[in-house]
Protein backbone atom coordinates (compact mmCIF):
# COMPACT_ATOMS: atom_id res chain seq x y z
CA UNK A 1 0.00 0.00 0.00
CA UNK A 2 3.00 2.17 0.02
CA UNK A 3 2.31 3.74 -3.44
CA UNK A 4 -1.69 4.03 -2.90
CA UNK A 5 -3.50 6.80 -0.58
CA UNK A 6 -6.28 5.25 0.29
CA UNK A 7 -10.21 6.61 1.18
CA UNK A 8 -13.13 5.03 2.55
CA UNK A 9 -15.79 6.92 1.19
CA UNK A 10 -19.64 6.89 1.27
CA UNK A 11 -21.11 5.05 -1.35
CA UNK A 12 -23.00 8.90 -3.12
CA UNK A 13 -22.16 10.02 -6.87
CA UNK A 14 -21.64 13.47 -5.57
CA UNK A 15 -19.24 12.08 -2.89
CA UNK A 16 -17.04 10.35 -5.40
CA UNK A 17 -16.52 12.76 -8.16
CA UNK A 18 -15.86 15.58 -5.49
CA UNK A 19 -13.01 13.49 -3.75
CA UNK A 20 -11.92 12.67 -7.55
CA UNK A 21 -11.43 16.06 -8.57
CA UNK A 22 -9.98 17.26 -5.34
CA UNK A 23 -7.26 14.24 -5.50
CA UNK A 24 -6.63 15.70 -9.11
CA UNK A 25 -6.20 19.20 -8.21
CA UNK A 26 -3.82 18.14 -4.69
CA UNK A 27 -1.75 16.02 -7.20
CA UNK A 28 -1.38 19.14 -9.53
CA UNK A 29 -0.20 21.65 -6.52
CA UNK A 30 1.83 18.92 -4.44
CA UNK A 31 3.54 16.95 -7.22
CA UNK A 32 1.89 14.11 -4.82
CA UNK A 33 2.67 11.27 -6.93
CA UNK A 34 0.48 8.70 -4.67
CA UNK A 35 -1.83 6.81 -6.48
CA UNK A 36 -5.44 7.67 -5.26
CA UNK A 37 -7.42 4.48 -4.21
CA UNK A 38 -10.99 5.38 -3.19
CA UNK A 39 -13.25 3.48 -2.56
CA UNK A 40 -16.91 4.17 -2.47
CA UNK A 41 -19.20 1.53 0.25
CA UNK A 42 -23.04 1.92 1.86
CA UNK A 43 -23.01 2.58 5.36
CA UNK A 44 -22.93 -0.78 6.59
CA UNK A 45 -20.02 -1.89 4.67
CA UNK A 46 -18.20 1.41 5.43
CA UNK A 47 -18.64 1.26 9.44
CA UNK A 48 -17.62 -2.61 9.30
CA UNK A 49 -14.29 -1.82 7.43
CA UNK A 50 -13.26 1.20 9.71
CA UNK A 51 -14.13 0.79 13.31
CA UNK A 52 -15.61 -2.99 12.85
CA UNK A 53 -12.62 -4.31 11.26
CA UNK A 54 -10.18 -1.85 12.57
CA UNK A 55 -9.53 -0.81 9.10
CA UNK A 56 -8.56 3.23 10.01
CA UNK A 57 -6.50 1.61 12.95
CA UNK A 58 -4.79 -1.37 11.32
CA UNK A 59 -3.84 0.78 8.00
CA UNK A 60 -6.18 -0.48 5.75
CA UNK A 61 -7.01 3.24 5.04
CA UNK A 62 -5.30 6.40 5.70
CA UNK A 63 -8.42 8.91 5.17
CA UNK A 64 -12.07 8.03 5.29
CA UNK A 65 -15.47 9.73 5.81
CA UNK A 66 -16.84 9.17 9.13
CA UNK A 67 -20.15 10.58 10.18
CA UNK A 68 -21.12 12.11 13.99
CA UNK A 69 -22.91 8.58 14.56
CA UNK A 70 -19.47 6.72 14.78
CA UNK A 71 -16.88 9.40 15.97
CA UNK A 72 -17.43 8.56 19.87
CA UNK A 73 -16.49 4.86 18.97
CA UNK A 74 -13.85 5.07 16.66
CA UNK A 75 -12.01 7.71 19.27
CA UNK A 76 -12.55 5.73 22.05
CA UNK A 77 -10.63 2.73 19.93
CA UNK A 78 -8.06 4.95 19.15
CA UNK A 79 -8.29 4.43 15.65
CA UNK A 80 -7.90 8.63 14.89
CA UNK A 81 -5.13 10.58 14.38
CA UNK A 82 -5.52 13.74 16.59
CA UNK A 83 -5.37 16.48 14.37
CA UNK A 84 -4.42 19.10 16.88
CA UNK A 85 -0.70 19.72 16.73
CA UNK A 86 -1.59 19.43 12.50
CA UNK A 87 -3.95 22.34 13.06
CA UNK A 88 -1.77 24.64 15.34
CA UNK A 89 1.01 24.43 12.98
CA UNK A 90 -0.62 24.55 9.81
CA UNK A 91 -4.67 25.43 10.55
CA UNK A 92 -7.05 25.43 7.77
CA UNK A 93 -7.98 28.28 5.95
CA UNK A 94 -9.97 30.67 8.39
CA UNK A 95 -10.43 27.92 10.80
CA UNK A 96 -12.43 27.60 13.28
CA UNK A 97 -14.38 31.11 12.43
CA UNK A 98 -15.49 29.80 8.99
CA UNK A 99 -17.12 27.15 10.20
CA UNK A 100 -20.38 26.81 12.38
CA UNK A 101 -19.76 25.90 15.80
CA UNK A 102 -22.32 22.70 15.45
CA UNK A 103 -19.99 21.48 12.50
CA UNK A 104 -16.83 21.56 15.06
CA UNK A 105 -18.14 20.34 18.34
CA UNK A 106 -18.86 16.80 18.03
CA UNK A 107 -15.04 15.74 16.57
CA UNK A 108 -13.58 16.85 19.63
CA UNK A 109 -12.63 15.19 22.68
CA UNK A 110 -10.90 17.54 25.76
CA UNK A 111 -7.66 18.95 23.60
CA UNK A 112 -7.84 16.60 20.55
CA UNK A 113 -9.81 17.04 17.32
CA UNK A 114 -10.12 13.78 15.33
CA UNK A 115 -11.93 15.00 12.05
CA UNK A 116 -12.61 18.39 9.82
CA UNK A 117 -15.90 19.03 8.36
CA UNK A 118 -17.22 17.45 4.85
CA UNK A 119 -20.86 17.34 4.39
CA UNK A 120 -23.23 18.33 6.15
CA UNK A 121 -27.01 19.73 5.63
CA UNK A 122 -29.40 19.01 9.27
CA UNK A 123 -33.17 17.24 7.89
CA UNK A 124 -35.78 19.65 6.90
CA UNK A 125 -39.22 19.44 5.17
CA UNK A 126 -38.42 18.95 1.74
CA UNK A 127 -41.36 19.94 -1.21
CA UNK A 128 -42.35 20.56 -4.55
CA UNK A 129 -43.27 24.56 -4.47
CA UNK A 130 -44.52 24.35 -8.12
CA UNK A 131 -47.18 21.82 -6.42
CA UNK A 132 -47.83 24.10 -3.25
CA UNK A 133 -48.38 27.43 -4.80
CA UNK A 134 -49.82 26.14 -7.95
CA UNK A 135 -53.65 27.92 -7.83
CA UNK A 136 -55.63 25.13 -9.48
CA UNK A 137 -54.15 23.05 -6.99
CA UNK A 138 -54.82 25.45 -3.90
CA UNK A 139 -58.49 26.29 -4.66
CA UNK A 140 -58.59 22.25 -5.13
CA UNK A 141 -56.94 21.81 -1.57
CA UNK A 142 -59.36 24.76 -0.47
CA UNK A 143 -62.48 23.05 -1.66
CA UNK A 144 -62.03 19.34 -0.07
CA UNK A 145 -60.04 20.62 3.22
CA UNK A 146 -62.11 23.78 3.59
CA UNK A 147 -58.69 25.46 4.06
CA UNK A 148 -55.42 26.84 2.73
CA UNK A 149 -52.88 24.90 0.91
CA UNK A 150 -49.47 25.60 2.87
CA UNK A 151 -46.07 23.78 3.50
CA UNK A 152 -47.62 21.33 6.69
CA UNK A 153 -46.45 22.42 9.68
CA UNK A 154 -47.33 19.83 11.63
CA UNK A 155 -47.38 15.62 11.34
CA UNK A 156 -50.71 15.33 10.63
CA UNK A 157 -50.71 18.19 7.88
CA UNK A 158 -47.63 16.81 6.24
CA UNK A 159 -50.14 13.25 5.94
CA UNK A 160 -53.44 15.47 4.77
CA UNK A 161 -50.98 17.24 2.12
CA UNK A 162 -49.83 14.10 1.08
CA UNK A 163 -52.63 12.04 0.95
CA UNK A 164 -53.90 15.32 -1.16
CA UNK A 165 -50.90 15.02 -3.71
CA UNK A 166 -50.60 10.97 -3.72
CA UNK A 167 -51.16 10.36 -7.80
CA UNK A 168 -49.67 7.14 -8.04
CA UNK A 169 -51.27 7.16 -12.30
CA UNK A 170 -49.22 9.97 -12.87
CA UNK A 171 -46.03 8.26 -10.63
CA UNK A 172 -46.53 11.02 -8.06
CA UNK A 173 -46.68 9.97 -4.47
CA UNK A 174 -47.48 12.36 -1.16
CA UNK A 175 -44.22 11.36 1.13
CA UNK A 176 -42.04 9.13 2.24
CA UNK A 177 -39.59 7.87 5.35
CA UNK A 178 -36.42 6.41 4.93
CA UNK A 179 -37.53 3.56 6.30
CA UNK A 180 -34.51 0.72 5.09
CA UNK A 181 -33.09 -1.10 8.30
CA UNK A 182 -29.83 0.16 8.28
CA UNK A 183 -29.33 1.23 11.79
CA UNK A 184 -29.47 5.09 10.52
CA UNK A 185 -32.43 6.09 8.91
CA UNK A 186 -35.38 4.72 11.28
CA UNK A 187 -32.98 5.56 14.09
CA UNK A 188 -33.00 9.24 12.47
CA UNK A 189 -36.63 9.25 12.45
CA UNK A 190 -37.42 7.55 15.56
CA UNK A 191 -35.62 10.63 17.03
CA UNK A 192 -37.12 13.39 15.26
CA UNK A 193 -40.38 12.02 16.12
CA UNK A 194 -39.13 12.24 19.94
CA UNK A 195 -37.63 15.79 19.16
CA UNK A 196 -40.67 17.15 17.61
CA UNK A 197 -43.44 15.98 20.89
CA UNK A 198 -41.31 17.90 23.05
CA UNK A 199 -39.10 14.65 23.93
CA UNK A 200 -35.96 14.06 25.04
CA UNK A 201 -33.63 11.08 23.90
CA UNK A 202 -31.05 11.56 27.34
CA UNK A 203 -32.16 12.31 30.33
CA UNK A 204 -30.26 14.26 33.20
CA UNK A 205 -28.61 11.25 34.51
CA UNK A 206 -27.18 10.94 30.75
CA UNK A 207 -28.87 7.37 30.04
CA UNK A 208 -30.79 6.89 26.61
CA UNK A 209 -34.40 6.73 27.62
CA UNK A 210 -37.12 5.22 24.72
CA UNK A 211 -39.73 4.56 26.36
CA UNK A 212 -41.59 7.85 27.38
CA UNK A 213 -45.13 9.83 26.43
CA UNK A 214 -43.58 11.17 23.31
CA UNK A 215 -41.61 8.34 21.89
CA UNK A 216 -45.09 6.48 22.01
CA UNK A 217 -47.12 8.83 20.44
CA UNK A 218 -44.31 9.22 17.73
CA UNK A 219 -44.47 5.83 16.61
CA UNK A 220 -48.02 5.37 16.66
CA UNK A 221 -47.69 8.14 14.66
CA UNK A 222 -45.01 6.36 12.70
CA UNK A 223 -46.89 3.02 12.35
CA UNK A 224 -50.31 4.59 10.92
CA UNK A 225 -47.97 6.60 8.36
CA UNK A 226 -45.85 3.54 7.21
CA UNK A 227 -49.55 1.79 6.39
CA UNK A 228 -50.78 4.82 4.44
CA UNK A 229 -51.13 3.25 1.08
CA UNK A 230 -52.69 6.71 0.51
CA UNK A 231 -49.90 8.78 1.20
CA UNK A 232 -46.47 7.29 0.76
CA UNK A 233 -44.31 6.32 -2.08
CA UNK A 234 -44.73 2.06 -2.27
CA UNK A 235 -41.07 1.77 -2.01
CA UNK A 236 -40.50 3.83 1.10
CA UNK A 237 -39.39 0.69 3.23
CA UNK A 238 -36.75 0.04 0.71
CA UNK A 239 -35.31 3.57 0.64
CA UNK A 240 -32.31 4.95 2.77
CA UNK A 241 -31.56 8.47 2.46
CA UNK A 242 -30.20 8.74 -0.56
CA UNK A 243 -32.48 6.97 -2.74
CA UNK A 244 -35.66 8.77 -1.37
CA UNK A 245 -33.43 11.74 -2.46
CA UNK A 246 -32.58 10.41 -6.02
CA UNK A 247 -37.13 9.56 -5.91
CA UNK A 248 -37.89 13.35 -5.11
CA UNK A 249 -35.19 14.61 -7.72
CA UNK A 250 -36.81 12.49 -10.17
CA UNK A 251 -40.28 13.91 -9.43
CA UNK A 252 -41.76 11.10 -7.84
CA UNK A 253 -42.48 12.73 -4.40
CA UNK A 254 -44.69 16.26 -3.72
CA UNK A 255 -42.91 16.25 0.29
CA UNK A 256 -40.70 14.47 2.01
CA UNK A 257 -38.43 15.53 5.52
CA UNK A 258 -34.90 14.15 4.58
CA UNK A 259 -31.22 16.19 4.69
CA UNK A 260 -31.00 19.67 3.33
CA UNK A 261 -28.56 17.57 0.72
CA UNK A 262 -31.14 15.88 -1.16
CA UNK A 263 -32.96 19.16 -1.82
CA UNK A 264 -29.91 20.98 -2.88
CA UNK A 265 -29.19 18.22 -4.94
CA UNK A 266 -32.17 18.90 -7.44
CA UNK A 267 -31.07 21.74 -8.34
CA UNK A 268 -27.45 20.60 -9.46
CA UNK A 269 -27.90 17.18 -10.74
CA UNK A 270 -28.06 16.87 -14.53
CA UNK A 271 -30.99 14.07 -14.09
CA UNK A 272 -33.24 16.01 -12.05
CA UNK A 273 -36.75 16.65 -13.27
CA UNK A 274 -37.40 19.54 -10.52
CA UNK A 275 -34.72 22.40 -10.60
CA UNK A 276 -36.38 24.99 -10.10
CA UNK A 277 -39.26 23.62 -8.40
CA UNK A 278 -38.54 22.99 -5.00
CA UNK A 279 -38.02 24.52 -1.61
CA UNK A 280 -37.39 23.84 2.33
CA UNK A 281 -39.26 24.89 5.51
CA UNK A 282 -38.59 23.21 9.50
CA UNK A 283 -39.05 19.38 9.99
CA UNK A 284 -43.19 19.21 11.07
CA UNK A 285 -44.24 18.79 14.62
CA UNK A 286 -46.41 17.16 16.97
CA UNK A 287 -49.07 18.67 18.72
CA UNK A 288 -47.25 19.82 21.99
CA UNK A 289 -43.47 20.32 20.79
CA UNK A 290 -41.81 22.29 17.70
CA UNK A 291 -39.87 21.48 14.45
CA UNK A 292 -36.46 20.34 15.23
CA UNK A 293 -33.70 19.34 12.86
CA UNK A 294 -31.38 16.49 13.40
CA UNK A 295 -27.61 17.57 13.08
CA UNK A 296 -25.16 15.07 11.99
CA UNK A 297 -22.43 15.31 9.59
CA UNK A 298 -19.85 13.55 7.79
CA UNK A 299 -15.83 14.27 8.26
CA UNK A 300 -12.61 13.71 7.22
CA UNK A 301 -10.35 11.61 9.12
CA UNK A 302 -7.44 9.78 9.21
CA UNK A 303 -6.50 6.60 10.54
CA UNK A 304 -3.90 5.96 12.98
CA UNK A 305 -2.41 2.90 11.21
CA UNK A 306 -1.75 5.33 8.35
CA UNK A 307 1.70 5.39 6.68
CA UNK A 308 0.92 8.42 4.97
CA UNK A 309 -0.34 10.90 7.64
CA UNK A 310 1.54 14.10 6.78
CA UNK A 311 0.16 13.65 3.13
CA UNK A 312 -3.30 13.13 4.73
CA UNK A 313 -3.22 15.81 7.06
CA UNK A 314 -2.42 18.05 3.94
CA UNK A 315 -4.95 17.00 1.82
CA UNK A 316 -7.64 17.43 4.10
CA UNK A 317 -6.45 20.58 4.74
CA UNK A 318 -6.55 21.33 1.22
CA UNK A 319 -10.42 19.35 0.62
CA UNK A 320 -11.77 21.91 3.11
CA UNK A 321 -10.43 25.02 1.06
CA UNK A 322 -13.06 28.00 0.31
CA UNK A 323 -12.68 26.48 -3.02
CA UNK A 324 -13.19 22.62 -2.72
CA UNK A 325 -15.74 22.99 -0.44
CA UNK A 326 -17.81 24.99 -3.03
CA UNK A 327 -17.12 22.19 -5.48
CA UNK A 328 -18.92 19.94 -2.70
CA UNK A 329 -22.10 21.71 -3.00
CA UNK A 330 -21.36 21.82 -7.29
CA UNK A 331 -21.45 18.01 -7.62
CA UNK A 332 -24.70 17.26 -4.82
CA UNK A 333 -23.02 17.63 -1.76
CA UNK A 334 -23.21 19.54 1.53
CA UNK A 335 -20.45 22.32 1.75
CA UNK A 336 -19.63 22.86 5.41
CA UNK A 337 -18.08 26.54 5.23
CA UNK A 338 -20.36 29.47 5.80
CA UNK A 339 -18.55 31.22 2.65
CA UNK A 340 -20.72 28.03 0.82
CA UNK A 341 -24.45 29.12 2.29
CA UNK A 342 -23.99 32.16 1.53
CA UNK A 343 -21.92 32.28 -1.61
CA UNK A 344 -23.71 34.00 -4.33
CA UNK A 345 -23.17 31.37 -7.28
CA UNK A 346 -24.26 28.69 -4.93
CA UNK A 347 -27.52 30.10 -3.79
CA UNK A 348 -28.44 31.40 -7.69
CA UNK A 349 -28.24 27.69 -8.33
CA UNK A 350 -30.01 26.76 -4.92
CA UNK A 351 -32.30 29.86 -4.32
CA UNK A 352 -32.62 28.61 -0.46
CA UNK A 353 -29.17 27.72 0.29
CA UNK A 354 -28.34 30.40 3.33
CA UNK A 355 -31.33 28.94 4.81
CA UNK A 356 -28.58 26.46 5.86
CA UNK A 357 -27.14 29.07 9.10
CA UNK A 358 -30.97 29.33 10.28
CA UNK A 359 -31.30 25.68 10.07
CA UNK A 360 -28.38 24.83 12.40
CA UNK A 361 -29.54 27.20 15.00
CA UNK A 362 -32.50 24.89 16.26
CA UNK A 363 -31.02 21.41 15.87
CA UNK A 364 -30.91 18.34 18.54
CA UNK A 365 -27.66 15.47 18.16
CA UNK A 366 -27.60 12.32 18.59
CA UNK A 367 -25.51 11.52 22.01
CA UNK A 368 -21.91 10.73 22.07
CA UNK A 369 -21.23 7.15 23.56
CA UNK A 370 -18.62 4.66 22.74
CA UNK A 371 -21.34 1.92 22.42
CA UNK A 372 -24.11 4.03 20.63
CA UNK A 373 -24.07 1.87 17.29
CA UNK A 374 -25.30 -0.88 20.15
CA UNK A 375 -28.33 1.65 21.26
CA UNK A 376 -28.76 2.28 17.60
CA UNK A 377 -29.31 -0.76 16.27
CA UNK A 378 -32.02 -1.31 19.59
CA UNK A 379 -33.79 2.00 18.40
CA UNK A 380 -33.34 0.46 14.78
CA UNK A 381 -35.07 -3.19 15.85
CA UNK A 382 -37.61 -1.27 17.81
CA UNK A 383 -38.63 1.00 14.51
CA UNK A 384 -38.78 -2.19 12.79
CA UNK A 385 -40.78 -4.08 15.30
CA UNK A 386 -43.36 -0.70 15.16
CA UNK A 387 -44.12 -0.99 11.35
CA UNK A 388 -43.48 -4.87 10.79
CA UNK A 389 -46.14 -5.72 13.43
CA UNK A 390 -48.84 -5.27 15.13
CA UNK A 391 -47.56 -5.93 19.02
CA UNK A 392 -48.59 -2.95 21.49
CA UNK A 393 -46.34 -0.36 21.03
CA UNK A 394 -45.81 0.37 24.98
CA UNK A 395 -44.72 -2.99 25.38
CA UNK A 396 -42.25 -2.95 22.33
CA UNK A 397 -40.77 0.39 24.34
CA UNK A 398 -40.62 -1.33 27.70
CA UNK A 399 -38.54 -3.96 26.03
CA UNK A 400 -36.13 -2.06 23.54
CA UNK A 401 -35.65 0.12 27.07
CA UNK A 402 -34.31 -2.97 29.64
CA UNK A 403 -31.99 -3.96 26.41
CA UNK A 404 -30.45 -0.13 26.61
CA UNK A 405 -30.39 -0.39 30.42
CA UNK A 406 -28.29 -3.55 30.23
CA UNK A 407 -26.02 -1.64 27.71
CA UNK A 408 -25.46 1.10 29.45
CA UNK A 409 -24.72 -0.77 33.06
CA UNK A 410 -21.66 -2.05 30.72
Amino acid sequence: MKNKFRIAVRKFDAFEKTIDDIWDAFCKETTCTLELDAVSLDLHPLYDTIIKDNGLANGTWDVSLINTDWITEANSKNALVNLAPYITKNPPDDFPDGWSTSLLEKQEFGEKVVGLPFHNGPECLIYRKDLMESSIEQKAFQKKYGKALNPPKTWDELLEVAEFFNRPKDNLYGTTFAAYPDGHNTVFDFCLQLWTRGGELVHENGKVMVNSNAAKEGMEFYRAALKNTKALHPDSRNFDSVKSGMAFANGELATMVNWFGFASMCEVIPQSKVKGKVDIAIVPSGPNGEGVSLNAYWMYAIGTGSQHKNIAYDFIRFAINTENDKLLTLNGGIGSRKSTWHDKEVNSKVPYYYKLEELHKNTKSLPRKSNWSEIGDIIDQLVLKVINTSEDIEHILTAAQKEINLIEKG
